[in-house]
């Protein structure tokens, strides 16, 4: 995509604009890929002026993965006026359609915490927390005592349904239906393992 040099773009803009093409690429390039050779080239602007604005290529890669992660978790929040199952599902729904429709993103981001750079892992890792606890808070108002087992459990669960999505979403036809309920299933099944004051 070549620079339109009749467009003038503040410095916050042209730097938004390169994360955004850097995001695109994820949809057909795996996270290694993105370098910023490449995206000097999709982009039509010198390696100089991405320097300036993301000093590594691992500076780069860490933009584009937060804000990538940030589109995951807007997609996926869940719907505050649902009761507590009712809200389970339909983020688990949303989260599914979200791996549908941004196949690339998703799988490059699962595997951004096995990325050599720190930063890019904690960016990953911040998404998966924030996930655990959006889970946590179902059980919660289930009636589940918030201990540390609970906590540990359903952070694990969430590791799980990455992979579980890599598999269902990205490597078969499976309806998103039958997915959805398999991760309503395996989450209230993990969650039941742990001791409870009510009924999960």
């Amino acid at each position: 995509m070549q620079e339109d040099r009749r467009t003038r773009l503040t410095p916050e803009e042209r730097r938004a604009q390169l994360v955004a093409i850097g995001v695109a690429s994820l949809a057909e390039h795996p996270l290694e890929s993105l370098t910023i050779e490449y995206l000097s080239a999709q982009a039509g602007v010198s390696r100089g002026l991405l320097f300036h604005y993301f000093g590594s290529k691992n500076g780069l890669r860490r933009e584009v993965v937060r804000t990538a992660r940030d589109s995951m978790l807007v997609a996926t929040e869940p719907s505050p006026d649902l009761p507590p199952l009712e809200r389970l599902r339909d983020t688990l729904s949303r989260i599914v359609r979200f791996v549908r429709e941004h196949r690339g993103t998703f799988y490059s981001l699962v595997r951004g915490v096995a990325s050599g750079d720190d930063e890019v892992r904690a960016e990953v890792e911040e998404a998966r927390t924030l996930q655990a606890e959006r889970v946590v808070a179902v059980f919660l108002e289930l009636g589940m005592r918030d201990t540390e087992l609970l906590r540990i459990a359903l952070r694990s669960w969430v590791a799980f349904a990455e992979e579980a999505l890599v598999e269902s979403v990205l490597g078969t036809d499976l309806p998103s239906d039958e997915i959805v309920s398999f991760l309503e299933r395996s989450v209230r099944a993990v969650a039941g393992s742990v001791e409870v004051e009510g009924p999960v």
